[in-house]
């Protein structure tokens, strides 16, 4: 049985407080300025100072889950291969059901590359941290966010390989 109440939490912490946080801080820094243009710049600004810190608690956080799955992963791969290939046929056939659909109703490029790229995304990101919050950092959902990261990057990056090499057929493409 889901223990309700972490699983809520859990959203509080990771999905709430985060998109509420970062809607104060773009409010605070857009009302800082007066015109439109200075508040994106300082959008801007903003995102570039936090950018590396983001992409160090992003790695950070991998590295931690990979370091205490290490040795299923290693001792097991039979059992990675069967968590990961359904993975990866999922993701790919929600792409190309959702391009080809594009495709054939002539969606703009960039509407169409983008829509199915965020389609085909398991938000990973938040299945870890309710993972690791409901059942634990050794846990078998745990294990199996882990392998659908490992998964995940490799095939976006080809799907996006892909949609730029297609892109030639979509309307402002």
């Amino acid at each position: 049985m889901v223990p309700w109440e972490t699983l809520l939490l859990s959203v509080g912490l990771y999905v709430v407080m985060p998109l509420m946080a970062g809607y104060a801080t773009r409010r605070w820094l857009v009302g800082r300025t007066r015109r439109t243009a200075d508040g994106d710049a300082a959008v801007s600004a903003f995102e570039s100072c936090a950018k590396p810190f983001l992409v160090i608690g992003l790695l950070a956080t991998v590295v931690l889950l990979f370091g205490f799955q290490g040795n299923i992963i290693i001792d097991q791969p039979l059992l990675i291969a069967l968590i990961a290939a359904p993975l990866i046929i999922q993701s790919y056939g929600i792409f190309f059901i959702a391009y080809g659909a594009a495709w054939q109703w002539r969606v703009p490029f960039n509407v169409a590359a983008p829509c199915a790229l965020i389609g085909t995304s398991n938000f990973f990101e938040l299945a870890v941290a309710v993972a690791i919050s409901v059942f634990g950092l050794e846990s078998g959902p745990a294990l199996a966010t882990v392998v659908g990261v490992l998964v995940e990057v490799p095939v976006m990056l080809s799907l996006v390989a892909f949609a730029n090499r297609t892109r030639g057929a979509f309307p402002g493409g």
